[in-house]
């Protein structure tokens, strides 16, 4: 096959932005290749990329038609997404003979190994150059398929999932390359003639790494690990939720176009779409041909990879109970706002979005004066409502409940304790089938801390509990149960005491929860930045890994020496 895109090409096209990410990696500051505003794309925008009207029409001639990936092994079709927001997008995919596609999958990883580290990163970022270009594209189809608002679609499905996709590209390459391809090797044997010998350091990928994908981030959960895994010389086999397929096979799509423009096997990505009920992701997961899974999820279905699929490197991201510790503050109104904004986010639906908030029963100093557990909760009460009260405005910031499960726990709060919030109906003019509520805050005693408590496990969306507790002091004492019983992928806190706020970060680093303090502006607790912030630690069991550091790509390869005589 005749390469269109040729190594120099590559090169000249992509090496200054890999050379930037790794620069960024070690100082750690903001950058992005990726921009953030829908104008900044199309017409006077990036070259090539679709602006906001051509990428609207690119995600409606994709609906309703079947999806032709040209994959061996397809032996019949599947679909049936339907939008959170009320439309069936009517797309059919292809569904795989697993015995044929995976062995099609591994023929062509010899090539893929021999390219070596830097042609492989590089080839991952036209992929990912051309994933940006059609950002409009795309953020429809994340918003049509996990509930996303559209500008949060936009941005968290599009440039922002980028910035990961390309992080854990700059780790692979960083990894890689800490050992010299080749290397003369001399051993003084004194009198005699010294010892030689020629050594070459080939990366060898472990094998066909799975991701799974998940319902509410397809992109942002799922490039990490795709891009981590084929930047390391592994193929990599998609396996979406089956409530959000779109996102992933048009990622996959264009894998496969660049992979054979570059002189490569397109199989090496390939999508296993399944039929509604088929559960493949445990069959894929235990297959021996699959050595590495990158896992988005329930907690459930986390612990059942690692525990059962023994024969692969498996990367989970699971739930976790994320808590606010409120002790000072000397911003309360900033405090308000920012709690207020952080539980309405995309509904709570965020493995980052707070749930308790712990909250002394004597009250907290402020600097609107002292502020009583019940004024606390009542007013971030009033922020919520403040800033939701606009129904257009609402819709915007809420998107729209991803599944009935949500729903169903939104519902049932309310049994569980004195409603501080109750939630609202919001009327979605654009999409009236939309179902969008907003967050419900429930009062909850601090002081029962038996395993039944409500504030001890995960209630995903928009539910919160306003936790009294009997000080600071118990506070933290909660704030470590949790985090070491159940996991977090956050923590936040508020404190003027220099003494407390080294007591909330003790807890954290002993525990491994990742900490924001006196958040009052507007950046947010559920909200990290690529190249800077690591989401989860992988030191708690909300997560076993962490996006992105160096344990995160490190074991998807190995190095492996050849020895010869000089």
């Amino acid at each position: 096959m005749a390469a269109a895109l040729t190594p120099q090409q590559l090169s000249e096209t992509h090496r200054p932005t890999l050379d930037q990410a790794l620069e960024t990696i070690g100082t750690r500051a903001y950058w992005s290749p990726h921009p953030e505003h829908p104008k900044a794309y199309g017409e006077g925008g990036a070259p090539g990329s679709l602006g906001a009207a051509d990428g609207k029409a690119a995600f409606d001639a994709v609906l309703n038609t079947r999806f032709d990936l040209d994959q061996p092994g397809t032996d019949g079709w599947t679909g049936g997404e339907v939008s959170p927001y009320g439309p069936e997008l009517g797309v059919e995919y292809p569904h795989a003979d697993i015995d044929v596609l995976l062995p099609a999958m591994k023929a062509g990883t010899a090539a893929w190994r021999a390219a070596g580290p830097e042609t492989r990163a590089l080839v991952c970022l036209e992929i990912l150059s051309r994933i940006s270009a059609r950002t409009h594209e795309l953020a429809h189809a994340v918003m049509h398929t996990s509930g996303q608002a559209f500008m949060m679609a936009f941005q968290a499905g599009g440039p922002h999932a980028q910035d990961r996709g390309l992080e854990a590209v700059a780790y692979a390459y960083q990894e890689q390359t800490r050992t010299p391809r080749s290397a003369d090797w001399s051993k003084p044997q004194g009198k005699r003639d010294p010892l030689k010998l020629t050594k070459t350091f080939t990366t060898s990928g472990r094998g066909i790494a799975l991701v799974i994908g998940c319902n509410t981030f397809p992109t942002w959960n799922g490039y990490p690990g795709l891009f981590a895994s084929l930047a390391t010389g592994n193929p990599v086999l998609v396996k979406p939720h089956p409530r959000a397929v779109l996102p992933l096979a048009l990622t996959v799509r264009i894998a496969r176009e660049v992979l054979a423009e570059a002189g490569f096997d397109p199989n090496l990505v390939a999508l296993a779409a399944e039929r509604p009920g088929e559960g493949i992701a445990k069959t894929l997961a235990v297959r021996p041909e699959i050595r590495i899974i990158d896992y988005t999820g329930s907690t459930a279905f986390g612990d059942w990879l690692e525990a059962n699929a023994r024969q692969a490197q498996v990367y989970t991201e699971k739930a976790g109970v994320n808590t606010i510790v409120v002790d000072s503050t000397d911003d309360y109104r900033g405090l308000l706002a920012n709690v207020a904004f952080s539980l309405s986010l995309y509904s709570g639906q965020m493995c980052t979005t707070p749930q308790n908030l712990l909250i002394p029963r004597d009250g907290i100093t402020t600097d609107a004066g002292p502020k009583s557990y019940d004024e606390v909760v009542s007013d971030i009460a009033a922020a919520v409502n403040g800033l939701l009260g606009d129904d257009a405005r609402a819709a915007a910031l809420l998107g729209a409940l991803v599944n009935p499960d949500v729903k169903a726990r939104v519902e049932a709060a309310g049994e569980l304790g004195e409603v501080a919030l109750p939630s609202r109906t919001v009327a979605n003019a654009e999409f009236p089938d939309a179902v969008v509520r907003t967050p419900v805050v429930v009062k909850l005693d601090g002081t029962k801390t038996d395993e039944d408590a409500a504030y001890l496990s995960e209630c995903f969306g928009p539910v919160s509990f306003a936790v009294a507790v009997e000080s600071t002091d118990a506070a933290l004492q909660l704030l470590r149960r949790t985090i070491r019983e159940k996991g977090a992928m956050t923590v936040g806190a508020y404190t003027t005491s220099p003494e407390v706020e080294r007591a909330i970060e003790d807890v954290c680093l002993d525990e491994s929860a990742q900490l924001s303090l006196n958040l009052t502006g507007g950046v947010y607790v559920n909200q990290t930045a690529a190249f800077s912030d690591f989401h989860g630690s992988g030191g708690n069991p909300a997560a076993n890994a962490a996006l992105c550091d160096a344990a995160f790509v490190a074991n998807r390869f190995r190095v492996v020496e050849v020895r010869r005589q000089a």
